[in-house]
């Protein structure tokens, strides 16, 4: 997947104002994205999904061009087709992780019925091993079990690549090791592109084929990652 973003945005005001300012180029299948807290990452992947508008600068995927400020170009979230997975996770409380899987399929704000049905929710409920959970609420899950369900909702739609926001930063050392394993078989299984962020370098080290350092909401340097081990 070819990733051409260049996208700025102020933020705040005159007392506490951040400025982000960020482009980079990729044609690889994970890119990572690693700094501090407050490093731009997050506001990077949110101008990528379209879940925020810069003031400027352009993002385009494959040569098609998602945003444009100067062409007035803003293609709307849903249909970027990118699965987005939050730092919390994000699943609706009040839906059971079958409901949850299946909003990923459903346009407008109507909840899945609790029985809902169809081939991609069976898919990644057996995928991910989700099945003996179906009808639970996010409260009732494992940290562990709540970061699948946001995964399988991220991918019943089949999204052109998957954006990840910090995975792993709510779980225990155990079980952040395991679910990174899990991460990376699947990603390799189902061959979809990857952007995640982090703060971790053992992330850098264990998902980027490409690394983008930022800090300050700006790129500090690109290096290309090879057999996990990234390159200084």
């Amino acid at each position: 997947m070819k990733w051409d973003v260049a996208v700025g945005k102020v933020l705040g005001d005159d007392a506490h104002r951040f400025t982000l300012d960020v482009a980079f180029r990729s044609d690889v299948a994970r890119l990572v994205l690693f700094g501090p807290s407050g490093a731009g990452k997050s506001l990077t992947l949110k101008a990528i999904a379209g879940l925020l508008r810069p003031d400027a600068g352009h993002v385009r995927v494959d040569a098609e061009t998602l945003f444009d400020r100067a062409g007035g170009i803003d293609v709307p979230a849903h249909a970027r087709r990118f699965g987005y997975v939050f730092q919390e996770y994000a699943l609706f409380p009040h839906l059971t992780v079958r409901q949850n899987i299946a909003f990923g399929l459903t346009l407008g704000l109507r909840n899945p019925a609790r029985d809902a049905a169809g081939p991609a929710i069976d898919r990644w409920l057996d995928t991910l091993e989700l099945r003996p959970f179906a009808a639970s609420y996010p409260d009732q899950l494992s940290g562990g079990q709540r970061q699948r369900a946001a995964l399988a909702r991220a991918l019943a739609a089949e999204p052109r690549a998957l954006l990840l926001d910090e995975p792993f930063a709510a779980l225990d050392t155990a079980l952040r090791e395991r679910l990174r394993a899990e991460l990376k078989e699947l990603q390799a299984r189902f061959e979809v592109p990857i952007v995640l962020i982090t703060h971790d370098p053992a992330d850098v080290e264990i998902f980027a084929d490409e690394v983008i350092q930022m800090d300050g909401g700006k790129v500090l340097a690109i290096a290309i990652s090879r057999a996990g081990s990234a390159c200084a």
